[in-house]
């Protein structure tokens, strides 16, 4: 995922939902599950206990 944002251009991903779509999107484009949390933070800011409860349940 090749997009750099300015951090004040951030939206914030808090909903599981929508942290579930940034990960399928991101394993659609080759990614490992290892890799997903640093690729995502490039563009949004997390829940990282959102994340971490989406991932374990991935």
């Amino acid at each position: 995922m090749e997009r750099f944002v300015e951090d004040y251009q951030k939206r914030r991903l808090t909903e599981p939902v929508d942290i579930m779509t940034a990960i399928n999107i991101l394993m659609s484009q080759g990614y490992d599950e290892d890799d997903l949390l640093g690729e995502i933070t490039k563009v949004f800011y997390v829940d990282l206990d959102a994340f971490n409860d989406v991932i374990s349940h991935h």
